[in-house]
């Protein structure tokens, strides 16, 4: 049977039209390579005005190499990255921050819903330093977080500035910032949390691949060029990764596809017969479910994963329809 990936991901639907619109511009004629062409200034311009602050913007394949790249420019190999321990940077990314950043190391802090516990933060900030471990020299922190709940910009305040008076680097992975600003979070905010380096996400914002490397340090991107090129981030055709975010920024359709996917979540959350175990902010589900039950979604042909946690994650999409919510609905109070 043929698996429906549905609520698989954020990352199994296509791309939205915005985005197609926005390639299909830019294919028209020829461009100079490397970034160097004016559609990749103007996303780099949306991406700013957006954000409301001065920065440095490139564009690149895929979040776990903005992440990778950003991680390893705020620490050295034998220095450590402190983030939640359900991070992605944690679990997800087969140790690209220490193969790109030539084997720093990557601590985990525990708290509620995916969101950094301040004392869990102010303990490993106090740990006195050794020769046989690896001292902190950054903070990353993730919003939306990998459950779906959100930051408020008091919250990145407070745990950026905690790092920051130990003299920290901070990273944000902003791979579903999206659908924070579709709840609310306001992402000019940013620029006075105290973040150096913003991972700004496009993929599962509905672009076919591209994430912005945001460089609020506007000093970190010394030779940044030259860091990209050597790990395969800066394609000759560059305007490609970068003419999506003109038709998803100008549109409306970054924040307004977001907001969609969202409230779905909402919806399905709404239908869902097992205990919701975290707060339904942006756009994913993740429930209570044994393994029995979870087996009886995927012998009806429907793809849903285990979260860190253990719980059954159901992740909603710019592309997730009303239809696709009330059909997993009954599906789910079949298995229950």
């Amino acid at each position: 049977m043929e698996l429906r990936h549905d609520f698989a991901s954020d990352n199994t639907a296509g791309a939205a039209p915005e985005a197609m619109q926005a390639l299909i511009e830019a294919n028209a004629g020829h461009a100079a390579a490397y970034g160097a062409d004016t559609v990749t200034a103007r996303a780099a311009d949306a991406v700013r005005a957006l954000l409301d602050t001065d920065a440095e913007v490139r564009f690149v394949a895929s979040g776990t190499a903005a992440n990778a790249l950003a991680l390893s420019a705020l620490c050295r190999p034998f220095e450590s990255v402190l983030a939640h321990r359900d991070a992605h940077v944690m679990t997800g990314e087969a140790g690209a921050p220490a193969l790109f950043g030539h084997g720093l190391g990557l601590t985990g802090l525990s708290g509620a819903s995916g969101r950094i516990d301040p004392t869990a933060l102010h303990d490993a900030l106090a740990a006195p330093e050794a020769s046989y471990r690896q001292a902190p020299a950054a903070l990353s922190l993730t919003n939306a977080t990998e459950y779906c709940t959100l930051y408020g910009a008091g919250e990145l305040v407070a745990l950026a500035g905690l790092a920051k008076g130990k003299g920290l680097g901070i990273h944000l992975d902003g791979a579903r910032l999206a659908n924070a600003a579709a709840a609310g979070f306001e992402v000019k905010s940013l620029s006075r949390v105290g973040i150096d380096i913003l991972v700004l996400g496009g993929t599962k914002a509905g672009m076919p691949l591209s994430e912005a490397l945001v460089l609020f340090d506007k000093s970190l991107s010394r030779r940044l060029d030259a860091r990209l090129k050597q790990t395969g981030q800066l394609p000759s055709k560059g305007r490609f990764l970068a003419a999506p975010w003109l038709g998803m920024l100008e549109s409306g359709a970054w924040t307004a596809r977001a907001a969609h996917a969202n409230s779905m979540a909402r919806k399905l959350a709404a239908l869902m017969p097992y205990e919701v175990v975290h707060p339904v902010e942006a756009n994913g589900v993740f429930a209570a479910m044994d393994d029995a039950a979870l087996a009886r979604l995927h012998a009806e042909g429907w793809s849903v994963h285990r979260a860190g946690d253990r719980t059954a994650r159901f992740m909603c999409s710019w592309a997730t329809t009303e239809a696709a919510v009330e059909e997993m609905g009954e599906a789910l109070k079949r298995g229950a």
